[in-house]
Parts: C-alpha cells; sequence; structure tokens
C-alpha cells in the first residue's frame, strides 16, 4: 500500500506542526509551508518520513500556486490538503492602526485557505479522489467583543468550506470543516482569560486526523464545546450582549505577519 500524501500550511507551529508529525508517524508522504525556513529544515530532519518543504506566505496566491505544481509533479495529486495557517490579535474598529491586523487577519485566514486550496482542486478532481480540510474555530460562531477580525474570519472560514464542499461533492472530494475550542500554541499562549477545555496540539492532531479518516463534513473538538456552541447559537441578541458585556477581551499579538 502505497503512502498518503498530505499537504500542510501553517506546518511549523501550533496545529499544523502537531499535524505534521502525527501524519509522519503513520508514514505519510508531506508537503509542508511556512514562513519560517529555519523551523521547517528542523523538522524535515526530525520527521521519520519523506518531506518537502516550501517557504510561503499563504497571501501569496503565485507561489502558492507553483508550490502545489511542484508537489504534484513529485507525487501526483495529494490525497489530503490541510490549511491550517492561521493568526489571531485583539482588534478595535476605531483604532485606526489597527486596519492593517483587521486585513492581514482575514487575509491570511481566509483568502489565504483559498489560495492553498485553489492549486490543487483541479488535479484531485482529475482522480476524483481527496480531501480538503480548513481549521475554523469557534469563535466564528457568534461574534466576540474585541476580536472582530479573527471571528469574522472564522465564520467566513466556515461558510465558505460549507460552499466548497457542496462544490466539490459530485467529484468525490470531501471537505472537513474542523472547528476547535482552545488549543494550546503559541497564540493562545498570550489569551490573558481562562480557556475551559485546552488542549494539547498533539491530543488535538490525534481526534483532527480521526475524523479526517472518516471524512466527517464538521466536527467540533473537544466534545464538551459542542454544548457551548449550541448554547451560543441559541442565544438570542440580547442575551449574547449581556453575557459578552464584560467578557475578557483577546490581547494584541505583534507578530511578524504585518
Amino acid at each position: 500500500m502505497s503512502a498518503i500524501k498530505v499537504f500542510i500550511t501553517g506546518a511549523s507551529s501550533g496545529i499544523g506542526q502537531a499535524l505534521a508529525t502525527e501524519y509522519a508517524n503513520k508514514g505519510a508522504i508531506l508537503g509542508l509551508v511556512s514562513r519560517r525556513r529555519d523551523i521547517l529544515l528542523s523538522q524535515k530532519k526530525n520527521l521519520n518520513t519523506e518531506v518537502a518543504i516550501y517557504i510561503a506566505d499563504v497571501r501569496d496566491n503565485e507561489t502558492l500556486r507553483d508550490i502545489a505544481q511542484n508537489f504534484v509533479e513529485l507525487y501526483g495529486p495529494p490525497d489530503i490538503v490541510i490549511s491550517s495557517a492561521g493568526v489571531s490579535s485583539g482588534t478595535l474598529t476605531e483604532i485606526e492602526s489597527d486596519m492593517d491586523t483587521f486585513k492581514a487577519i482575514l487575509e491570511i485566514n481566509l483568502i489565504g485557505m483559498m489560495n492553498t486550496f485553489q492549486p490543487f482542486i483541479l488535479p484531485m478532481k482529475s482522480i476524483k479522489h481527496g480531501s480538503l480540510v480548513g481549521i475554523s474555530s469557534i469563535a466564528g460562531v457568534r461574534g466576540l467583543p474585541g476580536a472582530g477580525a479573527y471571528s469574522a474570519s472564522k465564520a467566513a472560514v466556515t461558510n465558505y468550506l460549507e460552499s466548497l464542499r457542496i462544490e466539490l461533492k459530485e467529484y468525490n472530494l470531501t471537505v472537513v470543516t474542523i472547528s476547535p475550542g482552545y488549543i494550546k500554541t503559541p497564540m493562545t499562549r498570550l489569551n490573558k482569560f481562562p480557556m475551559p477545555f485546552l488542549m494539547k496540539p498533539d491530543v488535538a492532531a490525534k481526534k483532527f486526523v480521526k475524523a479526517i479518516n472518516q471524512r466527517k463534513k464538521f466536527i467540533i473538538f473537544p466534545w464538551q464545546m459542542r454544548f457551548i456552541v449550541i448554547l451560543m447559537r441559541l442565544a438570542p441578541a440580547c442575551i449574547w450582549d449581556l453575557i459578552m458585556k464584560n467578557a475578557p477581551r483577546k490581547s494584541k499579538s505583534y507578530w511578524d505577519w504585518l
């Protein structure tokens, strides 16, 4: 049986890195994308499998097209494409300097996912096989004060993935939406508020891989968060406003992606 081929963006940290490790342990051929060359080189050295590394920003659609073409030429169409690249930061609309942050979050989290999937869809359609996996978040269920950009990006991601799932169903392609709660990553480390049911990345990755293998359409992790999501969806606007009035706000992040 030949090794499965898995292509992952955001592979140098957090969920993407954990997924790369999990699939490497299963003997998959990996295509890993990140802006951080040093970390990818270290991963390639440490992962006991065949790894192709690519240095790119997911906002750069031309580079991602070239990368996808190279991966397909080397290995053929991937079995699984995972769009895991994502960023988060506290944002307020009235602050002029936050506008660049709004733009970056939306471009990386949403447009970056589209840029990742687009060049693989035709090769995967040609063989009528494969899964496209997008990492969303329960933060996309309702608007969160102080996190307008992140909440909006994840709400858009969830709806985009649903549209894509319906479009590609007739070609036997699966689209999996993974909507996790809190996972221990460099981004959540900055949160200055309690994070219920916080998951370790390696534990989350095992659950994600299982859901992908089962070709789930939409999954929320951990299971306890499913009840919270139901309550979030059912709460009338007046109740939601009261709950969120004094909710802790997401901290500003000062990454190098602006």
